[in-house]
């Protein structure tokens, strides 16, 4: 499935999305944006009936379509433990 992934869902939605790895009939998709992450969610039934019919039915029976990672702030020297300032009520 991950090497014919082009021939799969096509040029365009392989330009922007790459499958990571298959496990136990869940393949996990990571798309290069937020906006194309939903656009996948939105497509997923598509998506699965292009799957079942390329590599056969119930090899792939789920997507997991995730965006791209985001640097985490809750961590460092400038990071205030419990709920941070509340300057903003009054």
């Amino acid at each position: 499935m991950l090497g014919r992934w082009v021939h799969v869902v096509g040029e365009d939605i392989a330009s922007h999305a790459t499958p990571t790895t298959l496990r136990e009939g869940v393949l996990h998709v990571s798309a290069e944006s937020t906006a194309w992450a939903t656009q996948l969610r939105l497509m997923q039934s598509q998506i699965l009936a292009r799957i079942a019919g390329s590599v056969g039915d119930g090899v792939v029976k789920s997507l997991k379509i995730t965006g791209p990672t985001a640097p985490s702030w809750r961590k460092g020297d400038r990071h205030i433990k419990g709920r941070g300032p509340r300057d903003t009520y009054g």
